[in-house]
C-alpha cells in the first residue's frame, strides 16, 4: 500500500468509520482473555491508564507501522512485541500526550513530527492491570529511529499491505497468564510473533483498513 494512497485516499475514509472495537479484538484474543475485554469487567478493576502509538509512515513509499520488541526480563511482558507506549504520568495533560512522549522516549520520534489522526478502542491488559488507549498517528517522511537501549531490543517494521494479508495470522503455542501452554492467535511479522494485546489492537486497525480498501 503506497503511503500516498494511505494518506490521500484511505485516511479520510478511516476517520468516518465506526470502530469495530470488541468485535475486532476478540479475533486475536487468547480464549481465556475474552471475558476481560468488556468495560463491565475491567472498570471494576480500577485499571491504570496507558497509551500507545500506532505510527504510520513511508518506508520506500510503502505505508508502514513501527513495532518494538522488548528485552528479555523478569516480568509479564518480557520479550514481547508491542507498539511504542507506556503508562500515563503526571506530566501528561492527556493520553495523547502520553503516547507522543513515550514514542519519543522509546524510538526517538519527536511529538511535533507526528500528526494524531484519532484514538482507537481502549484495551484492558489483566496481568499488568492497564487500560491501554491506542492512537493512530502519521509521520509524513521516513523516520530515523533512535531506540532506547534500556527498553527496546529491536525495531520491527510492518507494511500495512502485510497487516491486511490473512496469511500472516497463525495459531501458536504460548505460555500465558491464563494457561501454562495454550494455542493463541498471532501475527507472524517477518518471523516475529505478535500476540496478546498488541495483536488485538492490530486486529482493530486491520478490520478498519479492510473496510476502506
Amino acid at each position: 500500500m503506497l503511503f500516498s494512497d494511505f494518506t490521500n485516499i484511505y485516511l479520510p475514509k478511516i476517520k468516518n468509520q465506526v470502530l469495530p472495537g470488541l468485535n475486532a479484538h476478540v479475533l486475536m484474543a487468547p480464549e481465556g482473555r475474552r471475558p476481560s475485554l468488556t468495560p463491565e469487567y475491567y472498570t471494576a478493576q480500577n485499571p491504570r491508564a496507558s497509551a500507545v502509538m500506532m505510527l504510520v509512515y513511508p518506508r520506500q513509499e510503502e505505508a508502514t507501522l513501527v513495532l518494538t520488541q522488548r528485552h528479555t526480563y523478569e516480568g509479564v511482558h518480557s520479550a514481547q512485541v508491542s507498539f511504542p507506549g507506556g503508562k500515563a504520568e503526571a506530566i501528561d495533560a492527556t493520553l495523547t500526550h502520553t503516547a507522543l512522549r513515550e514514542t519519543f522516549e522509546e524510538v526517538g520520534i519527536k511529538p511535533e513530527e507526528i500528526t494524531i489522526v484519532q484514538g482507537f478502542t481502549p484495551l484492558y491488559i489483566p496481568p499488568s492491570n492497564f487500560l491501554v488507549s491506542p492512537f493512530l498517528g502519521v509521520m509524513e517522511y521516513e523516520p530515523e529511529f533512535i531506540p532506547a537501549e534500556a527498553e527496546v531490543a529491536e525495531i520491527i517494521e510492518l507494511p500495512l499491505s502485510l497487516l491486511v494479508d490473512d496469511s500472516i495470522v497463525q495459531s501458536v503455542s504460548m505460555e500465558t497468564s491464563y494457561a501454562p501452554l495454550s494455542k493463541v492467535p498471532a501475527f507472524n511479522v517477518h518471523g516475529k510473533i505478535v500476540w496478546g494485546a498488541t495483536a488485538m489492537m492490530l486486529s482493530e486497525l486491520k478490520e478498519v483498513l479492510k473496510k476502506v480498501l
